[in-house]
């Protein structure tokens, strides 16, 4: 009976592009569209409407994994439960389509896939951007973000993670070596590049510089990873706040303590990436 229970409520809804979205997560994104069509988005700035949009999931239970589904890769749409990165992106591809005026599930579909997949195309696992550092690259060549990170005061930041490929067993995916040949690929280029972060310590120096609503990617001290967490910056009393998916309090939530407090807690953070959005054509 529980293993009926839970195939039932995991039952998905399929369109052609093979998207995988429950009937919960589909009424909560149909909810959020319509919620959006009835306002005059005309003149609001993007940054705006990813507070509006990611304060509206507070409170949504922190679940992890929720991409990690067997078969050929889906595009997953999953608005009950959401990590990390799936919280910022859900809160992006939100914000940039009600921005284009273009409310509508097939929208999101589309924004979503260009968000999270390599060059925009779902192809297969390995072209999913399983590390943000690329993440951020690409989706900075598509023209959705810019990394500021450098201009507002960052430092060169050692980038060569290497951790999937090294640990294809926490992947079942991986099993197939043609995607970690595809993976280690992904490592080399990612390790050409030149990227810059904010040590932790300078955080308050140049907190400043950072705006509500900026995209916030925590680095890390262990040397085969690249980013551990990340979130959206959240002003609060004149100070930089991090709005994300917990994994302390297994929730989207506000920090409590100011991001720089919230980083100098945790031994394995290092300092931060500073993105932000650019307002869509």
């Amino acid at each position: 009976m529980r293993i009926l229970t839970v195939f039932f409520f995991l039952w998905p809804l399929f369109s052609y592009s093979q998207t995988v979205c429950s009937l919960e997560s589909r009424e909560r994104l149909d909810a959020a569209l319509a919620e959006l069509s009835g306002k005059d988005l005309s003149e609001r700035p993007i940054q705006d409407l990813v507070l509006e949009m990611g304060k509206s999931f507070i409170g949504t239970p922190y679940v992890e994994k929720t991409l990690e589904l067997p078969g050929d890769e889906s595009l997953v749409i999953n608005l009950t439960g959401l990590d990390c990165t799936t919280y910022l992106e859900t809160v992006v591809t939100l914000a940039r389509i009600a921005i284009k005026g273009q409310l509508t599930f097939d929208a999101y579909e589309k924004e979503l896939e260009t968000l999270r997949y390599q060059d925009g195309i779902r192809k297969n696992y390995s072209s999913r951007l399983h590390y943000f550092t690329d993440w951020i690259f690409q989706n900075q060549e598509k023209g959705i973000i810019t990394d500021i990170t450098a201009e507002i005061g960052g430092r060169l930041y050692p980038n060569q993670p290497t951790f999937m490929s090294e640990n294809p067993k926490f992947y079942p995916q991986l099993s197939n070596p043609e995607f970690v040949h595809a993976i280690k690929a992904d490592e080399a280029a990612i390790a050409k590049r030149t990227y810059y972060f904010i040590p932790k310590a300078e955080i308050q120096k140049f907190e400043q510089n950072i705006q509500s609503g900026d995209l916030i990617a925590i680095t890390t001290t262990i040397k085969n990873l690249d980013v551990v967490h990340v979130g959206f910056a959240i002003e609060q009393a004149g100070r930089i706040h991090l709005m994300h998916a917990s994994t302390g309090s297994m929730k989207v939530e506000i920090s409590a303590k100011p991001l720089s407090d919230y980083l100098a807690a945790n031994k394995s953070q290092s300092g931060i990436m500073v993105c932000r959005l650019t307002d869509p054509l």
